[in-house]
């Protein structure tokens, strides 16, 4: 990817990731097919930025989020963590790695175990990698608490006394407690309460601000990602279509999907709201357990071309910064063949 120098250190490299989930008949649940969850991805993330994955549900966002911090073993392809292939690492040299990489789940409700006080849940990482141990465990779990914006007396009640955007943040305390650099955010404000997500999403970039965080924030929000996104990856059926900065992706989108997408975000203006038009994809959504050949979006692309059901299209960089996987490109008003441009 050409113009790197200009965005500084690249934490998290991607190429050609691959997890296939096993699907089973019969009594006997004999395997007789893969969904292909995420299927060939390469992306960059670089140090102190906020990458957003967008896309339809089902798409593969959460598996691609959990698969490169090794949540699930990758079918393939590789993750190159602060310049380490995690999948060469042994065993502890893994255990170390993932003390940098952290998660915050999408429900706070299922995603903090009701029958452990506040502390514990907080003070867990602490515990499994031998951090700290007792008051000075305490001390750390308080400060965390407190850093999130909960009191410290917190750490002695369940999660049931906590309403969701209280828990959340102690979902996000939980996180931080090993000072990772690379965090997965897995929609972590779709929860929630349409006036408690702001609260969430100004205390992940206070945080991000004062340490450095450098976060993946996994969304079907299309609007929320504007703000607070530097760049924008939009996936469909488990490939990367799309990535630009965030301002660029919105301002002009090259993708056709990308382009339906943001057709339906909302308008706060009445006016532009009326005037513009809403795209409808049509044709048939492709089985991830029976992909379509060439394209995968060639079913319910309006630009789809014979060569597009029989060639799958590369990531190429359409303007600096901006890729895209798709034959057809916007120039001069027209859609041309960019094949030869592919990188």
């Amino acid at each position: 990817m050409s113009h790197e120098e200009d965005r500084g250190e690249v934490l998290v490299r991607v190429n050609d990731l691959k997890k296939y989930f096993p699907t089973s008949h019969g009594l006997l649940r004999r395997t007789v097919g893969q969904v292909r969850a995420v299927d060939g991805v390469s992306l960059e993330i670089y140090r102190g930025e906020t990458l957003g994955l967008v896309g339809e549900s089902g798409c593969g966002k959460t598996t691609l989020g959990r698969t490169i911090i090794q949540l699930y073993e990758p079918t393939g392809g590789e993750v190159f963590f602060e310049g380490a292939n995690l999948a060469t690492l042994s065993a502890a040299e893994l255990r170390a790695a993932r003390r940098r990489m952290q998660i915050v789940f999408q429900d706070p409700y299922a995603s903090l175990n009701p029958r452990m006080t506040v502390g514990t849940i907080v003070g867990e990482p602490l515990a499994i990698h031998d951090v700290a141990q007792g008051r000075e465990r305490r001390t750390i779990v308080e400060g965390l608490l407190e850093r999130v914006g909960l009191d410290a007396r917190a750490a002695n009640r369940f999660p049931h006394e906590f309403s969701g955007g209280q828990r959340q943040r102690i979902g996000v305390a939980r996180a931080l407690a090993l000072n990772p650099s690379f965090i997965v955010a897995d929609e972590p404000i779709s929860a929630l309460d349409v006036s408690i997500q702001a609260q969430i999403v100004n205390l992940l970039e206070a945080l991000q601000d004062e340490l450095g965080l450098t976060y993946l924030f996994v969304t079907h929000d299309l609007g929320m990602v504007r703000h607070i996104c530097d760049r924008v990856a939009v996936m469909y059926l488990g490939k990367v279509v799309e990535v630009a900065k965030s301002e660029q992706l919105y301002t002009n989108p090259q993708h056709p999907y990308t382009r339906a997408l943001l057709s339906a975000v909302p308008v706060p203006d009445p006016v532009a709201e009326a005037q513009r038009q809403r795209i409808i994809l049509e044709g048939e959504l492709p089985n991830p357990a029976h992909p379509t050949e060439g394209c995968k979006f060639n079913t319910r692309c309006p630009l789809a071309r014979e060569y597009c059901r029989q060639e799958e299209p590369a990531l190429f960089e359409c303007e600096p910064g901006h890729l895209v996987s798709c034959f057809a490109v916007e120039e001069d008003g027209h859609y041309q063949e960019s094949r030869a441009h592919v990188l």
